[in-house]
């Protein structure tokens, strides 16, 4: 039987508001940043969501994965677009160049770190992982006007960085240490905390070689784990 891509979204939406609470927070758009309503359905119940439709479309075909992730991002509330980057996330080893194509059409309207990170994090960290020629497109992101791009590129760092490799991080973070934008300044220091949690030494050196000119908040973040006395010695820096 050919898989019905509309009738599993509606399925899928169902059940996200089944899980959704009766009142959900007023302020859960606002904290978001989130362009649509948010229902308030919990992380962990979305994604067992996702994981139950892997359980029983084990041999689905890609095509019908991208056109299911595709018509549940159009949906009008957050969970929606999360489902659908979650979906994508979860069948990222057959994602195709369709695949990345959607993916590329989302992240201009992935307004606000919510929806940002959850793509960022998530199937675009694992193709630009798996596939070199993605990497070198994400520093193209890094002089992209749209800072959530911008804030994407940081975050799809995620699996190298996790693996120790370093070298492709601090090659993109270079480009991005003197962003003007909060969000994107704040995703750097992020990155940069965590690669000081699998380098200590050489990040200490990457921060010391930049120093004069960066944002505080870089500064604040990336040094979360560090000495007191090395933040200061930073700050005086810059």
């Amino acid at each position: 039987m050919a898989f019905d891509a509309a009738s599993s979204r509606r399925t899928l939406v169902a059940q996200l508001k089944a899980a959704a609470p009766p009142r959900p927070s007023p302020d859960a758009q606002s904290y978001l940043g989130s362009p649509v309503p948010v229902l308030g359905v919990r992380v962990p119940r979305l994604r067992a969501l996702v994981s139950a439709f892997r359980k029983a479309h084990r041999d689905i075909e890609v095509g019908d994965v991208n056109r299911l992730a595709a018509i549940l991002w159009k949906g009008s509330t957050f969970e929606e677009k999360a489902l659908a980057i979650t979906l994508l996330d979860t069948y990222a080893k057959i994602l195709d160049e369709a695949s990345w194509r959607i993916i590329d059409s989302w992240v201009d309207q992935a307004t606000g770190w919510g929806l940002c990170d959850w793509l960022g994090l998530g199937p675009v960290a694992k193709i630009v992982y798996a596939h070199p020629a993605r990497f070198r497109e994400i520093l193209r992101w890094t002089k992209s006007k749209n800072p959530w791009r911008r804030r994407i590129a940081v975050y799809a760092l995620h699996d190298f960085i996790f693996a120790g490799e370093l070298d492709k991080p601090f090659q993109l973070l270079g480009r991005l240490l003197y962003d003007d934008e909060f969000w994107v300044q704040r995703a750097v220091g992020t990155w940069l905390r965590e690669a000081w949690k699998r380098d200590p030494r050489r990040t200490e050196a990457f921060l010391r070689q930049h120093v004069r000119g960066l944002p505080k908040v870089v500064i604040t973040v990336a040094t979360e784990r560090a000495p007191k006395e090395l933040r200061e010695d930073l700050r005086r820096g810059r």
